[in-house]
């Protein structure tokens, strides 16, 4: 069907395709750098995911084992991808440059070669300290853990990392969301829950009360339910995270993978943006557990944005990607997973949302089933090759033909 024939389509229950289509393209979407390496960052030679209570299966071939290979295939996937979108970076995806410099020792000049990549592509960055793949998390325990001298090394991590989120967005003129997530927890139940959220909070309370510039450095808190080896008890709960963030008004990052399968993650939206002042959305797709598998245009993704979009959420809500799927190409994994939280987000901009409003307010609920029912047939298919048209990338599958050519010629060669 032809994108005219749509637009008339849609413009008859009051929807306008452009304007759609205009605010789709405002909107970024983070890449997560991760997805390059299987989440091993560059740190060290032998570099490979560990700890943290999450892993990537697979070894499909063709990993990035550098920087440049890394920047390479990230050039490659944004290259199908409709849009201007971000970069979301890990602390452990530093340039040491062949020196041994320690995460509590980090500053921007270990990441100033990816602050000038995102910079020749007129991209904004996102940051992430790395609590995870290395010796002083062996135990599962970082910012809440007993020993005040390992604590105190997370700690310099974490205020390392924010002054390097603030540096970056001064320098690329786009504000930084830096995250913090840890995997602190217990395989088994513990007696004491108290006290190790104790330090976690004490530890959070250093960590933020370092002066950065808000305006450029966004700090955000990620709950987990749990991990492996941290089945029992998580310290940094939902519960735990979403006080914090209320408390200190900090962004909230809501993950959608680390609630249990049968919370409705789109529920939350409109709860938490009651009480704080930003939202950081993380897609991502978890299976029976929290297993980051790469996203889909299903109903659980579509739900997400359309929350963002009927509460009018979209302007203090960053959306970043979270995957890691090491059993299939990881430069299709990215272009999947990006254009199907892009497809998500153009379906719920081409709601009917004056008619279902309508409806709602009047209490007529049997037109706003109807409405819901009748959209799922309209030519949205045909509204989104016209957005991959202009924003000349391919349309349908033809990016697969790029993929595959790509595979052979790069990605059989490392």
């Amino acid at each position: 069907m032809s994108y005219t024939s749509a637009l008339e389509q849609y413009a008859a229950l009051g929807v306008d395709t452009e304007t759609a289509l205009k605010t789709l393209e405002s909107v970024p979407i983070s890449l997560h750098c991760w997805q390059g390496d299987d989440v091993g960052g560059f740190e060290k030679a032998d570099a490979s995911l560990s700890g943290g209570g999450i892993q990537a299966t697979g070894n499909y071939p063709g990993k990035a084992r550098s920087i440049p290979q890394l920047q390479q295939d990230l050039d490659k996937a944004l290259s199908l991808i409709p849009g201007k979108h971000r970069l979301n970076l890990h602390a452990c995806y530093a340039d040491l440059a062949g020196r041994k410099i320690d995460r509590n020792e980090y500053s921007v000049a270990q990441f100033q070669g990816w602050i000038d990549w995102c910079k020749e592509r007129a991209m904004g960055m996102d940051f992430n300290p790395s609590y995870f793949s290395h010796p002083l998390a062996d135990d599962g325990l970082t910012l809440s853990h007993p020993d005040h001298a390992v604590r105190q090394f997370w700690i310099d991590h974490g205020i390392a990392c924010r002054k390097i989120g603030e540096e970056a967005a001064r320098q690329l003129g786009s504000p930084t969301v830096t995250n913090f997530w840890i995997p602190d927890g217990s395989k088994d139940t513990p007696f004491d829950r108290k006290s190790p959220r104790e330090r976690l909070a004490a530890s959070l309370d250093e960590i933020f009360a370092a002066p950065v510039d808000r305006s450029l450095n966004r700090d955000a808190v990620e709950s987990k339910l749990f991990g492996i080896g941290s089945e029992s008890y998580v310290v940094g709960s939902h519960e735990f995270y979403l006080a914090y963030a209320v408390k200190n008004q900090l962004l909230y990052c809501l993950d959608a993978g680390h609630f249990h399968p049968t919370e409705n993650l789109a529920d939350k939206v409109s709860s938490v943006l009651q009480f704080v002042p930003e939202l950081l959305l993380h897609v991502s797709r978890g299976v029976r557990w929290d297993s980051d598998h790469v996203v889909l245009f299903d109903d659980p993704t579509q739900a997400m944005m359309e929350e963002l979009v009927r509460g009018g959420f979209l302007g203090r809500t960053h959306i970043g990607l979270d995957f890691f799927d090491a059993s299939i190409n990881r430069i299709a994994a990215w272009v999947i997973g990006t254009r199907s939280a892009t497809k998500s987000l153009l379906a719920a901009l081409l709601e009917p949302a004056t008619l279902l409003r309508s409806a709602e307010e009047s209490g007529d609920n049997t037109l706003r089933l109807a409405l819901f029912e009748e959209t799922k047939t309209l030519p949205f298919g045909a509204v989104w090759d016209e957005y991959c048209g202009r924003k000349d990338v391919p349309a349908g599958l033809k990016w697969m033909a790029e993929v595959k050519n790509y595979e052979k010629s790069v990605l059989a060669g490392r």
